[in-house]
């Protein structure tokens, strides 16, 4: 298994992690706060989805799934679903509200697919290239794959956990 296989195998996991919370993930359970917390299930759902696509994005030089497969008319969320949640004050992050599970699913799986697909268009040298000049040592393209997926690995996780701490 070379690198890239690696990187497409942990790519798909945030998303089967996700989707086999689907019959607890209710409207209720989606906008639960468990321990006050400001993000709720569907923050953390609705968050993964746009770090991975927005950086998935920028990284290939496409559009977003957001906008190109209407993600964002159908969340309406305005001008706040347009960010990705990075920075969002408790007010904003609690403004995020989707009840409908399924949406939030398959958001997460079409920029899961977008992700999957750009990694097939890459090979091992591509990895190295590096991508951003403004961090020591500097980032390369296998260093940000590899915090995007992590970083939706551990969202999953926490919206797996927030589910639970509900019952």
């Amino acid at each position: 298994m070379d690198a890239l296989d690696v990187l497409i195998d942990a790519a798909a996991r945030p998303v089967e992690a996700a989707t086999a919370l689907r019959e607890q993930l209710t409207p209720e359970v989606l906008a639960a706060h468990p321990g006050g917390h400001d993000n709720s299930p569907a923050w953390l759902l609705w968050h993964t989805a746009r770090e991975i696509d927005a950086q998935r994005a920028d990284l290939s030089g496409t559009e977003q799934v957001w906008t190109a497969q209407g993600f964002r008319e159908r969340f309406a969320l305005g001008e706040l679903g347009d960010g990705i949640g990075y920075g969002h004050t408790p007010e904003q992050a609690r403004a995020v509200t989707v009840t409908d599970a399924d949406l939030l699913l398959e958001h997460l799986a079409a920029v899961t697919d977008e992700l999957i697909r750009y990694l097939r268009t890459l090979d091992a040298d591509d990895l190295d290239a590096v991508i951003d000049t403004s961090w020591e040592p500097p980032v390369t393209r296998g260093v940000r794959l590899i915090s995007i997926i992590d970083d939706a690995a551990q969202h999953v996780g926490q919206a797996a956990y927030a589910v639970g701490a509900r019952r």
